[in-house]
């Protein structure tokens, strides 16, 4: 991925994005007064492609003119996931060099809208300064689905799962269905409820059972939705997560010590 800038919120940034806001809302009383064509972005079914023509036609016939899009009432009005619809209305803007936006996020289904657009303008101004299609900068918007999900095939992994040694067990994921393997076992399948009576390791041991309830339950799905599956890490929905709300970034070439389930087999078997 090419690196694009991203500066964390900080209470002096707010504090300056308030005052632009509201710089913004004079600005568009004023231009209201001068420019009564001065577009609105109308919802789906209510003049949504003839608000398109009328920015298009506004940059035509000013071309040097500071221009504001309005996107809310796309993404509030339409039940859909968001991430798409601003990333396309950013690609708009970024057309039309439109450099200034509103948007809001108060229905649940938008409530990611915000950082949405935050990633997408600064995905397309990279794109457009490289005169290049916004694609290989970065991974945030790429929520549900990914790219390039399965790294390997079914046949690298039975490669691979020929040549464990240890009774611990792998999980990976092609484009098959979940796999599971140890020396001894190798499983393929697409429901874990299926996948759990046949790995003979777990049927006494609820530490380890647990554990892989819930690696089972990410790999799952995984390959549902076309998501990249790393074994013990979780998930990368992108921007649509919070940022308070995403697990502890790990180090993948540091020593990974032992996780809360292992922890707890120890102690069952001192106990025992």
């Amino acid at each position: 991925m090419r690196p694009i800038i991203d500066a964390p919120f900080s209470a002096i940034r707010i504090l300056f994005e308030i005052v632009a806001f509201i710089g913004v809302l004079h600005s568009i009383r004023l231009a209201r007064q001068y420019w009564p064509e001065l577009p609105e972005k109308i919802p789906i079914h209510f003049g949504f492609t003839e608000s398109i023509v009328r920015y298009h036609a506004m940059r035509q016939r000013y071309p040097e003119a500071e221009i504001m899009m309005g996107i809310g009432n796309l993404t509030e009005l339409t039940d859909a996931d968001t991430t798409g619809m601003n990333m396309l209305l950013l690609g708009v803007m970024s057309e039309l060099r439109i450099t200034h936006l509103l948007t809001t996020q108060v229905s649940p289904h938008a409530c990611a809208c915000v950082r949405e657009v935050d990633r997408a303008r600064r995905i397309m101004y990279a794109a457009r300064e490289d005169n290049s299609l916004p694609r290989s900068y970065d991974a945030g918007l790429t929520t549900t689905h990914e790219r390039k999900p399965f790294p390997y095939s079914v046949e690298e992994i039975r490669e691979m799962a020929a040549m464990i040694r240890d009774p611990s067990y792998r999980v990976q994921v092609s484009n098959e269905g979940v796999h599971v393997y140890n020396r001894d076992e190798r499983e393929l399948g697409d429901d874990p409820f299926k996948i759990f009576p046949m790995l003979s390791l777990l049927q006494a041991d609820a530490p380890h059972a647990f554990y892989m309830g819930v690696e089972l339950a990410r790999a799952q799905i995984a390959w549902q939705l076309g998501k990249r599956y790393m074994q013990d890490e979780e998930l990368n929905w992108g921007c649509a997560v919070a940022p308070d709300r995403r697990g502890a970034k790990t180090d993948l070439h540091a020593y990974k010590g032992e996780g809360s389930t292992l922890q707890a087999k120890k102690r069952r078997e001192q106990k025992s």
